[in-house]
C-alpha cells in the first residue's frame, strides 16, 4: 500500500471542505444536533447555578406555576 503525505494546510482545507459539505447535505440533522448541544449546555449551567442558590420549597415553585385568575 502506498503512503499519502499531505501538509497541515492541505489537511485543514480538506477537512473544512468535508465539514461544509456535511452541513450542507444534512442541514436538518445538524440543526437538531446543535440545538441539543445548546440545550445541554443551558441545562448544565442551570444545574450549576441551582447548586449555589438558596433552596425553596416545592409548594412555592408550584404556586409560581399556577395560572393567576
Amino acid at each position: 500500500m502506498s503512503e499519502i503525505t499531505i501538509n497541515p494546510d492541505q489537511l485543514k482545507e480538506i477537512l473544512e471542505s468535508a465539514i461544509v459539505e456535511l452541513i450542507r447535505d444534512n442541514r436538518k440533522e445538524v440543526s437538531e444536533f446543535m440545538a441539543e448541544i445548546i440545550e445541554d449546555v443551558a441545562m448544565e449551567q442551570a444545574i450549576a447555578e441551582g447548586e449555589t442558590t438558596e433552596l425553596v420549597s416545592r409548594k412555592s415553585i408550584f404556586q409560581l406555576l399556577e395560572p393567576k385568575a
